[in-house]
């Protein structure tokens, strides 16, 4: 077959298989954002009880492979009562993983923050809260985004992994467009050639973000 037509036929499927992609990226992203951000404040703030839970569920997350964990999601929790559609099997095993990195990068950046910016905070007699929500928050932020676009272009790359559930993101599409046509080389270049343009654009976005929030910091 012409690589040529072969990239003209498969083209639109394989686009389709990448907006799934992405949305696996932006809403696990976001979710794990939202929950890394809370393990990271329990763990900062030291909770009793809480902290050691979830540093364990840290621990848990980063080192064991993101594959078993969907494993476990999807084909393990089934055998106790807990059964989830795939997608949102992906969902959740692609935030637990992300978020679980995210809160250590975060936790690392909150720990950068001068101790002054704390001590200002004090001073003004604002809650160690209250202090963390409007001082030292905006700046650890601030001093995250590498670290969180560099989770996000990897998290881009791991949907891939959802595709063992049967889930149609980009990988998925490529392998049943394979079992059609039996182009294996193509058909991957073509996909390998998509998640590059996925993270060159988010890479992009990374850098007028950082170049926004540093003006804003030196204002």
């Amino acid at each position: 077959m012409d690589w040529l037509q072969l990239a003209q036929d498969a083209l639109p499927v394989l686009i389709k298989g990448a907006g799934l992609t992405l949305f696996f990226a932006v809403i696990s992203m976001v979710l794990g954002l939202v929950l890394g951000f809370v393990v990271a404040l329990l763990r900062v703030a030291r909770v009793p009880v809480l902290a050691p839970l979830v540093a364990f569920y840290v621990s848990a997350m980063r080192g064991t492979p993101l594959l078993v964990q969907i494993f476990v999601i999807y084909y393990g929790l089934p055998s106790v009562g807990i059964e989830f559609e795939p997608v949102t099997a992906g969902v959740l095993a692609l935030t637990l993983n992300v978020a679980a990195y995210l809160s250590e990068s975060l936790r690392g950046a909150i720990a950068g923050v001068d101790r002054g910016q704390w001590d200002a905070a004090m001073s003004l007699g604002l809650s160690w809260w209250q202090g963390m929500r409007y001082v030292v928050a905006p700046q650890a932020l601030r001093l995250a985004v590498p670290s969180l676009a560099n989770s996000l272009i990897s998290l881009i790359k791991d949907t891939s992994l959802v595709s063992v559930i049967t889930v149609s993101e980009l990988m998925m599409s490529t392998k049943d467009l394979i079992a059609q046509t039996f182009q294996p080389l193509p058909l991957y270049l073509m996909a390998a050639a998509i998640y590059w343009v996925l993270s060159a654009v988010f890479e992009q976005v990374q850098k007028r973000v950082e170049v926004k929030l540093q003006r804003a910091y030196q204002r």
